[in-house]
C-alpha cells in the first residue's frame, strides 16, 4: 500500500508539471488506475488529451505483464488490406492463461487515420491498434489507447505557462491545438464501432448538404456532439437509425 501511495504522489505531481491544475474528476480517475494498475505517468503508461486519460500500448502491455498474460498472437487480414494504398487491417488474439480461448481486437490504418509524422509505419500502426483493442478487452479498461487516435498529440504544456496558439496547427483546422473535428468523428467511431460510410451519410443528412465536406464548421460540430450525446445514450438506437440510411441509399440506387 505504501508503494502505491508513492506512486500516486509521484503520478499527481507528474500530472500537474505537464499539464496543470487537474480537475477532481481527473484526479479521482487517476488515483483509480495508480490503485487497480499500478500505471505510471513517468513509464509512459498514460497521457491527457483534451482534459481526458488516455492509456498507452506501454501502460496496456504492463497491464498484461502483471496480470500474467502468456500471449499475444497479430494476424495480418490480407483480404482487408491494399498494400498498394497503404492501407492495412491486423487481427489480434491475447491470451490471458494457458487455457485461454483468447480475446480478439482489430486494428486499421492507412494514410487518412494516422498522423502525418507516422506516414509510411501504417502497417505497425495498424498491429499496434489491434493488439491495444485486444487488450482492452481482454482486461477490461475502458480507456482509448493513444495509439488509437487518428491524430497524434504535440507535446503537452501545463495550461499555467499560456504558450501562443501553435500557427500551424491552426492552418490546418485544429482549433488552436485540439484534434480536428475530423478526428473528433474518426474517434466516435472507433469507440462505438460505427459504420463510417453510413456516419457521413447520417452526417451529410443532419447538416442538409450533399456531403459531409460542404458542411459548415459549427454543423459539423453540432453534429458530432449530437452523434456522441446518442452513442452514449443508446448505442443499438443508434445503429437503427444509421442502418435507415443503407436501407434508403438502397432504394435510390
Amino acid at each position: 500500500m505504501r508503494r502505491k501511495g508513492g506512486l500516486l504522489r509521484s503520478n499527481a505531481r507528474l500530472a500537474r508539471d505537464r499539464w496543470g491544475p487537474l480537475a477532481a474528476e481527473a484526479i479521482a480517475c487517476l488515483a483509480d488506475l495508480t490503485k487497480r494498475h499500478s500505471l505510471s505517468i513517468g513509464a509512459g503508461h498514460l497521457r491527457m488529451l483534451d482534459g481526458r486519460w488516455f492509456i498507452t500500448n506501454s501502460g496496456l502491455l504492463h497491464i498484461a505483464q502483471r496480470r500474467g498474460c502468456v500471449g499475444i498472437k497479430t494476424i495480418l487480414q490480407r483480404v482487408y488490406s491494399d498494400p498498394n494504398q497503404s492501407s492495412w487491417v491486423f487481427k489480434a488474439i491475447v491470451f490471458k492463461n494457458r487455457r485461454s480461448k483468447g480475446f480478439e481486437g482489430y486494428g486499421d490504418a492507412n494514410p487518412s487515420n494516422v498522423s502525418s509524422i507516422v506516414h509510411g509505419a501504417e502497417m505497425r500502426v495498424a498491429e499496434t491498434r489491434a493488439v491495444n483493442r485486444a487488450l482492452r478487452k481482454a482486461y477490461g479498461i475502458g480507456l482509448c489507447s493513444v495509439e488509437e487516435l487518428g491524430w497524434l498529440p504535440t507535446a503537452p504544456s501545463p495550461s499555467h505557462n499560456h504558450a501562443p496558439p501553435n500557427k500551424t496547427c491552426a492552418s490546418n483546422g485544429s482549433n488552436n491545438g485540439h484534434p480536428r473535428l475530423r478526428d473528433k468523428l474518426c474517434l466516435l467511431i472507433r469507440k462505438y464501432e460505427l459504420d463510417p460510410t453510413l456516419v457521413k451519410r447520417y452526417a451529410a443528412d443532419f447538416c442538409g448538404t450533399e456531403a459531409l465536406r460542404d458542411a459548415s464548421r459549427d454543423l459539423v460540430d453540432a453534429f458530432i456532439s449530437t452523434l456522441a450525446e446518442e452513442a452514449a445514450k443508446d448505442r443499438a438506437a443508434l445503429i437503427c437509425k444509421l442502418n435507415s440510411y443503407n436501407q434508403l441509399e438502397g432504394v435510390k440506387s
